[in-house]
């Protein structure tokens, strides 16, 4: 996913309205994925979603404790979170094809071994299945499909209950409140000035 670009930057201004800049883009950009990000079918807009969080969570790690009110170092915590929170998503995302492609592999070979076994028969034996090469690694991978899956849909859940708790708490109105500085130039969370950028 391609960042959006953060217009207006200024050398000449202060660190912290430069900061203030690059932070509400990435917060509109995270904030942007709602409401596709709460359909589980949206993979693509999940990960990509998990990369907006990391954008927002560095710039504001970088930032926050030298620009802006305190709720933003707690803005970059709940970034991070959210940020992990989507990339184990992400590992299913994965994953799970994998598995699912190793195993239709498996199958296909076996298939193709219990027709060789049939010979000229009419019908295929049942009993010929049950000494197939690879049958313990097949339902391991059956397994493991099961619990990525299962796991996935866990933690889906998970994603839309700290959505709805972000939202509930008013996540983005508070950071975009946290982003103001006072009108002596000075931070409110460390009460050092902003000196210009040079």
């Amino acid at each position: 996913m391609k960042a959006r670009r953060v217009t207006g930057l200024d050398p000449d201004e202060t660190l912290a309205a430069n900061a203030q800049r690059v932070v509400l883009v990435r917060l509109d950009e995270l904030c942007g994925f709602v409401p596709r990000a709460l359909d589980p079918a949206e993979v693509a807009t999940l990960h990509d979603m998990r990369i907006a969080a990391k954008r927002l969570r560095y710039v504001l790690e970088l930032t926050a404790p030298v620009c802006f009110a305190p709720y933003a170092a707690k803005a970059a915590k709940r970034a991070k979170a959210l940020q992990d929170l989507l990339g184990e998503i992400h590992d299913c995302d994965v994953a799970l094809p994998r598995v699912l492609a190793l195993l239709e592999e498996l199958r296909s070979g076996a298939a193709l071994e219990l027709r060789a076994r049939a010979g000229d028969a009419e019908d295929l034996d049942p009993a010929l299945v049950g000494d197939l090469p690879h049958g313990d690694a097949w339902r391991g991978l059956e397994t493991l499909a099961v619990y990525l899956q299962a796991r996935r849909a866990l933690l889906f859940e998970r994603f839309l209950t700290t959505w709805a708790e972000l939202e509930r708490k008013r996540f983005r109105e508070r950071l975009e409140t946290s982003l103001s500085q006072p009108d002596d130039g000075r931070d409110p969370a460390t009460g050092v000035s902003s000196e210009p950028i040079t």
